[in-house]
């Protein structure tokens, strides 16, 4: 890994806040689940409480309910903010470098070859704090011999501008191969010790924006291969059928859609046909 300055990210506090009944529990579980469509289990109260707290005592708010008021029937520009700042806190999810490997060999082994010589685009439809684009990236900047550019969607803003800085704690680098850290990222120094951050050569091919997944999503453009992993698992059927046919708009004919492997599209859509687990191929028209 080369040495190189970057720049700062910070991590909110956490500290002791109002309890948080049943029936609150419930306001924001609709609230999320009318949001981003994601169903929230009784087991997730903890998270919500968690969470949000922090939130509650920056803004002197006593309870939950009178918070929760203020985002969801307030129109002025700082409830507005704040709604978003609640949902980005409630749709974070767990994400690591080459996680699910077997999906990025796929990409080397098959995907690549046949794109041998094109210009692709490819999307990480939810993409939280970015780590799965950069894992795409670095496979395309060592195989593919062609153009290409990725772009990474999240319904959560906060994650969003995260995966644009491009910089991780050192912990993250565990499952990069030693390879890629020292060709594709920058260990920090000084201020910055302890971290790392993604060459500029992928970031430039590499770009951010807020989606939600239940809505139209044509700005994306068209791609050849769309990463909707582990994200699946939070909705109900549905939900997964609205989002996967408004993913599978932006999926070229012949294009690559892969989920995460604890998740399957049977009775979700029979546009797509499975080639190996959690990977599907849009059949050509």
């Amino acid at each position: 890994m080369n040495q190189q300055a970057t720049g700062k990210s910070s991590e909110g506090g956490s500290g002791v806040g109002p309890a948080l009944s049943d029936a609150e529990f419930e306001l924001f579980r609709r609230l999320i689940y009318d949001t981003a469509g994601i169903s929230m289990a009784p087991s997730k109260k903890a998270l919500i409480s968690g969470r949000l707290s922090k939130r509650l005592r920056d803004l002197g708010y006593a309870t939950f309910r009178e918070y929760f008021q203020w985002i969801d029937k307030s129109k002025d520009a700082a409830a507005l903010r704040e709604r978003q700042n609640a949902i980005d806190h409630l749709t974070t999810n767990e994400t690591y470098f080459f996680r699910e490997p077997r999906h990025f060999e796929f990409v080397e082994q098959r995907l690549i070859p046949h794109w041998a010589g094109r210009s692709v685009r490819l999307w990480s439809a939810a993409s939280s704090s970015g780590e799965e684009a950069y894992t795409l990236a670095m496979v395309m900047e060592k195989h593919h011999r062609g153009g290409w550019e990725i772009v990474g969607t999240d319904i959560s803003t906060r994650v969003v501008a995260a995966a644009t800085r491009g910089q991780y704690p050192l912990a993250r680098a565990n499952n990069i191969p030693r390879e890629h850290l020292k060709n594709f990222c920058l260990k920090g120094v000084g201020e910055h010790n302890g971290t790392f951050r993604i060459d500029s050569r992928l970031r430039r091919k590499v770009s951010f924006r807020p989606a939600n997944l239940r809505e139209d999503l044509s700005a994306v453009g068209m791609c050849d291969l769309i990463m909707l992993r582990n994200v699946l698992i939070y909705f109900d059927m549905d939900v997964k059928k609205k989002v996967v046919a408004n993913v599978l708009r932006q999926l070229k004919p012949g294009g690559c859609l892969m989920v995460g492997h604890a998740e399957s599209l049977h009775g979700v859509t029979s546009e797509v046909k499975p080639v190996q687990p959690a990977t599907y191929i849009k059949e050509a028209k």
